[in-house]
């Protein structure tokens, strides 16, 4: 159980990252999601992320990476799946549904949650808008815990823009916001009366807002094979950090890997 969740834990982070590669169209798609656009992409990465909720320590995971894209419409990310139900006339501002894996952690991965209850794996299910501008692209997103883990809610709002790019190298830069509702908060960074011990005292977080910043590229080797990476920083709100099972206020996130496009 515990690699499966693992399995799944950096699946969500290829998620945050990933793109729904979509058919040519005269519109640049490189700003849609934080990761440049390529074609479908089928590969192997490596990802490191935090243990636990606020945990200092990491694990380090090799899994598949798939990335696929079925006619502009319904697209598949990772544990990120949806489907475009509108779109303006020029495309540059769509309206769809979108299902998002929320990972969980094993709670004896770190001392500070050690005896507590495991937090279980998810699926935030909502609506989702994306508009794409002349300066980047603006990506707003509804989730409600559809998997009963939290039952809680967030809202992310986040903008991405292209940094550099040539025919073999891109990279481009993303800022966000999230807020998530007392329910979301309490059970990640929550602890229960009877998970209280000496030195790890019960906590009940709030709603609360937390933020992004990160980069991410990928490096053309040859004709549709490339190198894709990616290095981002979520800095816990008040409400998270305050928890006692919290290490560190900065959860940095990265992941390196190899793709072929189709």
């Amino acid at each position: 159980m515990a690699q499966i969740k693992r399995a799944l834990s950096f699946s969500a982070v290829c998620l945050l990252t990933s793109y729904a590669w979509a058919e040519e169209t005269k519109i640049d798609r490189q700003t849609e999601t934080s990761m440049p656009r390529q074609k479908n992409m089928y590969g192997i990465g490596v990802g490191m992320i935090p243990k636990t909720s606020g945990s200092k320590d990491f694990r380090t995971l090799v899994l598949p990476v798939i990335n696929a894209n079925y006619g502009d419409r319904f697209y598949i990310n990772g544990l990120q799946a949806g489907v475009w139900l509108l779109d303006s006339d020029d495309k540059r501002l769509r309206f769809g549904l979108s299902a998002d894996a929320r990972f969980g952690w094993d709670a004896d991965d770190s001392s500070r949650t050690k005896g507590m209850h495991d937090r279980d794996f998810s699926v935030d299910v909502g609506p989702v808008l994306r508009w794409q501008t002349d300066y980047g692209t603006v990506n707003a997103q509804w989730g409600f815990d559809a998997g009963n883990a939290s039952n809680g809610q967030n809202v992310q709002l986040q903008f991405i823009r292209s940094l550099y790019r040539s025919s073999q190298f891109r990279i481009n830069g993303l800022i966000g916001v999230q807020w998530n509702n007392k329910k979301f908060n309490d059970y990640y960074f929550g602890v229960d009366a009877d998970e209280a011990r000496q030195g790890r005292s019960a906590y009940e977080a709030g709603a609360g807002t937390q933020y992004q910043i990160g980069v991410n590229g990928i490096y053309s080797i040859k004709e549709n094979q490339a190198l894709f990476f990616g290095l981002i920083a979520n800095r816990l709100g008040n409400e998270q950090a305050n928890s006692p099972i919290v290490e560190t206020r900065t959860q940095p996130l990265g992941f390196i890997g190899y793709s072929i496009g189709f």
